[in-house]
């Protein structure tokens, strides 16, 4: 880019080029459960936000809470978000509470220890997610996960609840009160 060779033209330049291009956020980096929020943020502002599995995944984003508030994280890696989690915003005075989105799964309910065994093999072994509980095996309902199920014969039923993984449970951790 040329300027040109005055003086004025310079200057028109180099104030388009000193604009800043990127907004600064408010950042959280912890997360607190009601009882470990320190006593001073108990009366700030409080909205909610609306996480899918996937995004509730990742450490480190740009958030939008569900009111409008525009933040990011910087969690530790491997943080899983959870409901009822909640996130500060000292700077915004701002209590964000995360809330997990309902989403379309298939639940399988294995009568036997030797199903239970069976089932989770064979969607582990498609390389599926999938989520544990003591009502059974639930799997989001994605692409191609109806066709593993129907393969082996495995039954199941459509439901929507919050999904999380596995995995990417033993990672989550609280600020220590």
């Amino acid at each position: 880019m040329r300027a040109g060779d005055d003086a004025a033209a310079r200057a028109a330049v180099f104030s388009v080029l000193s604009v800043p291009l990127l907004k600064s956020l408010p950042v959280a980096d912890a997360i607190y459960r009601e009882d470990t929020l320190p006593h001073d943020a108990r009366s700030y502002a409080r909205h909610t936000l609306t996480l899918g599995w996937e995004h509730r995944l990742k450490a480190r984003a740009r958030r939008r809470t569900d009111g409008g508030a525009e933040f990011a994280t910087a969690l530790p890696r491997g943080t899983v978000l959870r409901q009822d989690d909640l996130l500060l915003l000292t700077t915004t005075r701002l209590v964000v509470c995360i809330v997990e989105e309902l989403e379309p799964v298939l639940i399988v309910r294995p009568e036997t220890p030797q199903a239970w065994a069976l089932y989770a093999y064979q969607i582990g072994n498609s390389h599926q997610p999938l989520m544990l509980t003591g009502e059974g095996l639930i799997c989001p309902d994605i692409l191609g996960m109806e066709q593993v199920l129907t393969y082996h014969g495995i039954p199941f039923e459509r439901a929507e609840r919050p999904f999380t993984p596995v995995s990417q449970l033993p990672n989550h951790g609280h600020v220590p009160s």
